[in-house]
């Protein structure tokens, strides 16, 4: 075999590869966990973009973090998701309504209220292991006043049982998982693009 069938051919590093290897460096860094608490939190009562990615890359990075981000992850979104419960039960004109509009998530927030009815606590652990935006789970909550309680047990079931089943699947095909990135790149991001997409339509349609 010669020296160029034995090398993977990579992708050129465009601007979306460049971002994430810097992502992956500070990962690596002693500031990573913050950043993941940071954005864990604020996922869970305003923020767009989930934290496994982060947490993902972490564990890449760092595979001797794996159960203390997955903790970090876990804690601080419940933490965020108790400040959503908070905007839900009582600052939901001002900052709820708002929110919900702006990520044109009405017909999903009325159809979870209705939810509660028959499911109670339990919508909670379904959906926060759904793709669709735990803070539409936290901020309902606090409307319909969901014991406080029951919000916190179920919000760390399914918040550990995501964070912690991601966290184990990088660590476990960590490696690969890194070179089918550095190799593949843009086909990764189109997988996660439709993922993206898919876990709207849940939110929509489900």
């Amino acid at each position: 075999m010669t020296d160029l069938e034995a090398t993977p051919i990579q992708e050129p590093r465009g601007p979306l590869k460049r971002l994430f290897d810097k992502i992956m460096a500070l990962s690596a860094g002693p500031h990573a966990l913050w950043l993941l608490a940071a954005v864990s939190f604020a996922e869970a009562s305003f923020f767009p973009i989930p934290p496994d990615p982060i947490l993902a890359a972490i564990v890449l990075a760092r595979r001797d973090r794996v159960w203390i981000a997955a903790a970090v992850c876990t804690i601080a979104s419940v933490v965020g998701g108790l400040a959503g419960y908070a905007i839900g039960a009582g600052l939901y004109e001002a900052i709820g309504q708002p929110l919900v509009d702006f990520y044109h998530l009405q017909d999903a927030f009325h159809n979870f209220q209705l939810k509660f009815d028959e499911w109670g606590g339990w919508i909670i652990v379904a959906k926060g292991l759904t793709p669709i935006p735990f803070k539409l789970v936290t901020i309902a909550s606090g409307v319909v006043h969901l014991n406080l309680l029951t919000f916190v047990v179920a919000a760390l079931a399914t918040r550990g049982l995501r964070f912690f089943l991601v966290a184990w699947l990088f660590y476990r095909f960590g490696p690969q998982a890194r070179t089918i990135i550095d190799e593949h790149f843009s086909k990764v991001m189109i997988a996660g693009t439709i993922l993206v997409v898919l876990g709207f339509v849940l939110i929509v349609y489900i």
